[in-house]
């Protein structure tokens, strides 16, 4: 089975706020904020969501194919994607333009404020339909450029594709009637909370009529889970506890990658997700996106301890 995983390519610069925002922004001087926050450091990550995924992707044993654009200073990321076997032949370099680039600064209560810039990003990546078996195919349109979003999710639904449609921090750019043609395109819908409610003001849908024209509705909740919405009913999936979190930058992403995982082994959707929390928990307890590690031996012995016992994947 290829997976398919559109959506952005970036290099993360993260930083430590020692305080809450929430101490500093005045709620009567929103209309003039200005404040400045002096944070503990930086670093630099590699990241955006196609990369995040992908990443995931690799360490369960997969080798997805990356459709998105990458700047001139492409050459570290590309040697990184090769290093964890994920194939670069699908990603666009675009050499006038630098690789997109998150400013992310998070808070003590795990509050974030992102700077985006999008460099390549801004250019669609063309891909090629032509190259794959659909038949044969798994994909996700997470947050990237607009176009190719748009663009994927028509190609996804004229050839038969089973994909999943994660708009995220693409939603303030969207009008409405393209992102409700979108979810209607797709065969999964998945966000958190606060994308949800958003989805559903620019939409007009209410979450029932989202199910209805999705399929599936897959919500993440943060330290209290994720639910899973279905013409069958609402299931809860819950966390899985760690021992610290340092930083959840990432986690949705890697919460899809192990989704992705479990269906494409044919597991049924409760489990997959199971997968996804999983990998989430791996993620938090590091600085970082693409930072965390596990064997796969490692990430079974998660499964078996933290949901009990795990049959064999149905798939093989």
């Amino acid at each position: 089975m290829q997976i398919l995983v559109s959506g952005s390519l970036a290099y993360d610069r993260i930083m430590d706020f020692p305080g809450r925002f929430s101490d500093h922004i005045m709620p009567d001087k929103l209309h003039q904020i200005n404040v400045s926050f002096t944070v503990n450091g930086l670093t630099e990550n590699f990241g955006g969501t196609a990369g995040n995924i992908a990443y995931a992707l690799s360490l369960l044993g997969e080798s997805p194919r990356i459709l998105a654009t990458i700047g001139h200073d492409y050459h570290r990321y590309f040697e990184w994607l090769q290093q964890h076997g994920i194939g670069t032949g699908d990603i666009r370099v675009v050499p006038e333009e630098a690789t997109a680039s998150a400013y992310i600064t998070t808070d003590l209560a795990d509050n974030q404020i992102t700077g985006f810039n999008p460099g390549a990003m801004k250019q669609s990546s063309r891909f090629d339909f032509n190259a794959i078996n659909p038949a044969q195919c798994l994909a996700i349109v997470a947050p990237g450029n607009l176009q190719d979003m748009m663009d994927y999710t028509s190609a996804y639904h004229r050839l038969g594709v089973f994909a999943i449609f994660d708009p995220g921090q693409s939603l303030p750019i969207w009008q409405g009637d393209d992102l409700a043609r979108c979810i209607g395109q797709c065969r999964m819908l998945i966000s958190n909370d606060y994308e949800l409610a958003l989805i559903k003001d620019k939409t007009g849908r209410s979450t029932d009529e989202l199910v209805a024209m999705a399929g599936t509705v897959i919500t993440t909740q943060g330290e209290h889970g994720a639910e899973i919405i279905t013409a069958a009913g609402v299931e809860h999936i819950p966390t899985v506890p760690a021992d610290k979190v340092v930083d959840p930058t990432g986690a949705g992403d890697a919460f899809r990658g192990g989704l992705i995982k479990g269906l494409v082994q044919g597991y049924p959707l409760s489990r997959a997700a199971r997968m996804g929390a999983l990998c989430a928990h791996y993620v938090i307890q590091v600085y970082g996106t693409q930072v965390y590690r596990f064997t796969p031996q490692e990430f079974a012995a998660g499964l078996e301890r933290h949901f009990g016992p795990w049959p064999s994947a149905p798939s093989g």
